[in-house]
């Protein structure tokens, strides 16, 4: 599992995807979001600008990503 720390309130989805290395650039990460490949506490969300909370778990391709 991936640990990412921020010192805000919440991530944006798109930005986790790309501070945590799973997409490339924000035009990957937009496109898995709204092909339904990315979930957020279990469950699949395509708003590309969901906010992530620390404690959240967003997952992609059998990856995990913990926000704190």
């Amino acid at each position: 599992m991936i640990e990412i720390k921020i010192d805000t309130e919440f991530i944006k989805l798109g930005q986790l995807l790309k501070m945590s290395g799973l997409a490339d650039s924000g035009s990957y990460a937009k496109m898995y979001i709204v092909e339904g490949m990315v979930s957020v506490n279990g469950e699949v969300d395509i708003r590309r600008g969901r906010k992530v909370y620390p404690g959240d778990i967003v997952t992609f391709q059998d990856k995990e990503v913990k926000v704190n």
